[in-house]
């Protein structure tokens, strides 16, 4: 298969949850998302979540404004949000579920069951210009409810097949798979994202038709570690290897 040539969307959340750790001004996710796109990362995604736990208002439009990279803004279908991202105009969006006591996001969103909820933010996004992803689970049902939407994008969400091994990975990495060619069948853009590292990045890159991965978590951990710079280099040089996924 002809090389195909994947995005990386460097997820910068973290380092505002460490700054947020000690309510001080540093470290600088302004910084951060110079540093990223300096370092090859052709995107930089950020949460802003409905209680502000790290990424805050006033970084939505500070990032926005200081990086020349597509900004994609990962978000909840609260009015408030919605607002926000209408003023911010971030690059792409991606609308996700969002529970107040989770540590992470911990499942796609619903759109098959929330049609009412969901349909009419996606026209409110589009209509303003913004590029619109629906982060989702591997399921047929999802992703055909997210190309109704009218959304350009999916993305899947990994981080069950992530915390997975063995035969239950395989079942899960072949539902990735599969759903990745539904969409692209039916004329969605394909992106995954959560719990990416690189020791599971293999199985990640047999899903055929990907465009963006979005990872945060495992390059800030390995930031600490190595640098900013250097994490990102490491991933990037990883999705270089990228042909086009198992078929």
């Amino acid at each position: 298969m002809k090389k195909h040539k994947l995005r990386l969307g460097v997820n910068i959340d973290h380092v505002a949850t460490i700054r947020e750790a000690r309510k001080t001004v540093y470290p600088d996710v302004v910084a951060a998302a110079q540093c990223c796109e300096k370092a090859g990362a052709d995107g930089v995604t950020i949460h802003l979540r409905e209680d502000r736990r790290h990424i805050k208002d006033n970084d939505v439009f500070a990032v926005k404004k200081a990086i020349s990279i597509p900004l994609n803004l990962e978000m909840s279908i609260s009015p408030e949000i919605v607002r926000i991202a209408l003023d911010a105009h971030p690059d792409e969006t991606c609308l996700v579920p969002e529970k107040r006591q989770e540590l992470t996001t911990e499942g796609g969103l619903d759109i098959a069951g929330n049609k009412s909820t969901v349909f009419p933010v996606v026209i409110l996004l589009r209509e303003a210009g913004i590029a619109v992803s629906i982060f989702i689970d591997p399921d047929f049902q999802q992703v055909e409810t997210a190309a109704e939407s009218g959304a350009q994008y999916v993305e899947l969400h990994t981080g069950t097949y992530c915390n997975l091994s063995g035969d239950d990975a395989k079942k899960e990495l072949d539902k990735l798979i599969n759903a990745s060619i539904r969409a692209h069948s039916i004329g969605l853009r394909v992106n995954a994202g959560h719990g990416i590292n690189l020791a599971n990045i293999n199985g990640i890159l047999e899903i055929p038709y990907l465009d963006t991965l979005n990872i945060g978590h495992s390059i800030v951990s390995e930031a600490i570690f190595k640098g900013l710079a250097k994490a990102v280099k490491e991933m990037r040089n990883v999705l270089k290897t990228y042909k086009g996924g198992r078929l």
